[in-house]
């Protein structure tokens, strides 16, 4: 997959700040876009990025706090003046589907798509028939029903061997092509079936990125993540504000990079800064002091993934 990104487009918590918007991830995966929660000014931000309006979309909103679903409606809106015309997906807690519907209704503008609204559980919520990918859901701890997602990389067919399919008698041209879908294909040269497992190594393991949302860390949460290639999770505060991480039911700089360690991630990404901040350098140093491979994330960031093998 020579086009898979994570794109951030709000880093803040609660309250924006001239540099950070409210909080939106987007994962750019070929034709497929999944976007993790949609602030306020979500659909600028997107503009900003030159995102596309009218490719394949699925939304996952964590939970039902303004900062993290307010600019559904104004994004909505906006793919609708772009004249969008495949359905988009929305999946979130308990409340999504009354939230766009009234909204809908009372903002009363037009959409020029169908919205399929799901309400998410534990387990996958998102498994398309076409899609290379599925997204998984679990129960985060924050104040307010929430969940974390997994977007989770379909496994790939192993490495094509070129020399081993010239071997079979099988030339160079569409037959490759065929045998590298996982198509069973007759050589010309001798006439005899050649199935791909001749001629691809071991099925390679999909890319895996976790989005944390707001939430305490967790031992379940731990499980959920394990083994993530990239991790995005909750910083909202440094050391010296962990009372209030405990009181509001977020995660401190450090607190995620144990998280991080103990899901044997590779690598972590902070984001949901408190406006506080104006520098988070000093929350990056706590959390690599845990997990080195820690990085913080800003608006209009872009992560490359498409070289992860």
């Amino acid at each position: 997959m020579s086009d898979f990104r994570i794109r951030f487009l709000g880093t803040s918590s609660a309250v924006p700040t001239r540099e950070r918007g409210l909080s939106c991830s987007v994962v750019q995966y070929g034709n497929e876009v999944a976007i993790f929660d949609c602030g306020e000014g979500s659909q600028r931000s997107a503009i900003a990025a030159g995102l596309s309006f009218s490719k394949d979309c699925s939304i996952f909103v964590t939970h039902m706090h303004g900062d993290h679903v307010v600019g559904l409606l104004g994004l909505m809106q906006t793919m609708s003046l772009y004249r969008r015309e495949r359905p988009l997906y929305v999946f979130g807690p308990k409340g999504i589907v009354e939230f766009i519907k009234y909204n809908h209704e009372i903002l009363g503008f037009g959409l020029t798509y169908e919205v399929r609204v799901s309400v998410v559980r534990s387990g996958v919520v998102f498994d398309g028939e076409h899609s290379k990918y599925r997204v998984r859901a679990e129960r985060s701890l924050h104040s307010v029903l929430s969940y974390a997602y997994v977007f989770e990389e379909k496994d790939k067919p192993g490495r094509f061997d070129p020399r081993a399919a010239l071997s079979l008698g099988v030339p160079e041209g569409p037959l490759w092509s065929r045998l590298q879908s996982g198509h069973a294909v007759r050589s010309p040269r001798t006439g005899r079936i050649v199935s791909p497992d001749q001629v691809l190594g071991r099925p390679r393991r999909g890319r895996r990125i976790g989005f944390s949302g707001d939430t305490r860390p967790t031992k379940k949460l731990a499980s959920f993540f394990m083994g993530c290639d990239v991790l995005v999770f909750d910083s909202t505060y440094g050391d010296q504000n962990s009372v209030n991480a405990k009181e509001n039911f977020h995660s401190t700089a450090r607190e995620a990079a144990e998280l991080a360690r103990e899901a044997n991630v590779k690598q972590l990404i902070l984001t949901h800064f408190s406006a506080r901040y104006k520098n988070v350098s000093a929350l990056v140093r706590q959390a690599r002091s845990v997990f080195p491979k820690t990085i913080a994330a800003k608006d209009q960031m872009v992560y490359d993934l498409s070289e992860l093998s």
